[in-house]
């Protein structure tokens, strides 16, 4: 199983950005999928998660910026008024079934800065 993210970059305060992982692999099911960030000094942060019956849960400093979204293997993260504090690795996360059970899955990750 692979998670391959995409969309990350260098994007000034107040723009948008999207990004895509895609599960790859022998997975039975998809239970959850969503994304982590890390940032030098701090602590990963859950930014957002979707689950299988589409209950989206978000951090409180993403709500009302961010929206995650998931079509099939497929989960994007919509980032709008970036601001210098989102500067982080983002990391792609996946809750799956596959032939050995219940697995957790996390993607090499992608570098979103925002800076002017």
């Amino acid at each position: 199983v692979r998670l391959v993210e995409s969309g990350g970059g260098l994007v000034q305060p107040g723009e948008s950005l999207r990004l895509s992982c895609t599960a790859s692999g022998s997975i039975y099911s998809i239970n959850r999928m969503g994304w982590y960030r890390q940032s030098p000094g701090r602590q990963r942060e859950l930014v957002a998660i979707i689950s299988n019956d589409g209950n989206e849960n978000y951090a409180e400093s993403a709500k009302g910026r961010f929206t995650i979204s998931r079509d099939n293997t497929e989960v994007r993260l919509q980032m709008n008024s970036l601001k210098p504090e989102d500067t982080a690795v983002y990391v792609c996360y996946a809750d799956l079934e596959v032939v050995w059970g219940r697995q957790d899955y996390y993607g090499e990750g992608t570098q979103v800065t925002v800076s002017s």
